[in-house]
């Protein structure tokens, strides 16, 4: 099983401004579960708290109230249970491409032949087999965030956190690595939480699309497309792909916490 949850959430902090000292509410008593094999893309405005909810979901920041649950028990702080791909990937400059993945499977106490065998494959599962001894530096951007995904992939978490890993690609590379997601959802049926600003981006792979406004949700919108997705260029021009879209867009642009 694969649910993740954030009960009652929220996070402030103190920052020290000119005029002294000012709380700011990151988030507000944000409520969602995500279901065992469910894609679920949190979208909302810059500095909205989606990347810290994800955050504390990944356990990287401590909530000030609430609790993470994973498959009902609470957790506090990183486990192997939850993976994540961050915007840039954050990859080892001076390791391989295998050697970043297999990094994550020795931190969970991994060794011997299955280290590099189980490395190996989820390369494989990216599309990277043929690049395992290239380095950073020989690899391009949507290159690195495949590895980023496989090394995430690798230690073979419950629950897949994505922090807008395609943000900065160029259109292209964006729409491929799109649709080599979902086919590795397909494959895997992993929990998937994933960020995005891009609307076009959420509903092509949410089967729900968490709308945040200010620290907080402002509503949980159902994505009624088939899965598998297949062409992407054909969901597209179906008519629930544009009516889901402009849903989105009316639930971004309204006045917090109201709800159409």
């Amino acid at each position: 099983m694969g649910d993740v949850s954030l009960v009652d959430v929220s996070k402030q902090f103190t920052l020290r401004i000119d005029t002294g000292l000012h709380t700011v509410h990151a988030l507000r008593n944000v409520n969602f579960t995500i279901r065992d094999g469910e894609i679920a893309v949190l979208i909302g405005p810059s500095g909205c708290g989606k990347t810290t909810a994800l955050r504390v979901a990944m356990g990287l920041e401590t909530a000030s109230r609430g609790q993470v649950r994973v498959d009902g028990r609470q957790v506090h702080g990183c486990g192997h249970d939850r993976g994540m791909v961050f915007q840039h990937a954050e990859l080892l400059p001076w390791l391989s491409a295998l050697q970043n993945v297999m990094f994550g499977l020795e931190m969970k106490g991994m060794r011997g032949s299955a280290l590099r065998d189980t490395a190996m494959r989820y390369l494989d599962l990216v599309g990277l087999k043929d690049s395992a001894n290239r380095r950073p530096h020989q690899l391009s951007g949507g290159m690195k965030q495949r590895v980023g995904i496989a090394r995430a992939l690798a230690i073979d978490p419950e629950v897949l956190l994505m922090d807008e890993p395609f943000g900065a690609l160029d259109a292209q590379t964006r729409e491929s690595l799109q649709a080599e997601l979902l086919d590795i959802h397909t494959t895997t049926g992993k929990t998937i939480v994933f960020v995005t600003h891009d609307l076009d981006e959420a509903v092509l792979l949410a089967d729900r699309v968490i709308v945040m406004r200010d620290g907080a949700v402002q509503e949980i919108i159902d994505v009624p497309l088939p899965r598998p997705r297949g062409d992407l260029g054909v969901v597209r021009g179906m008519a629930e792909f544009a009516e889901t879209r402009y849903r989105i867009w009316q639930a971004l642009h309204q006045a917090p916490g109201a709800v159409h």
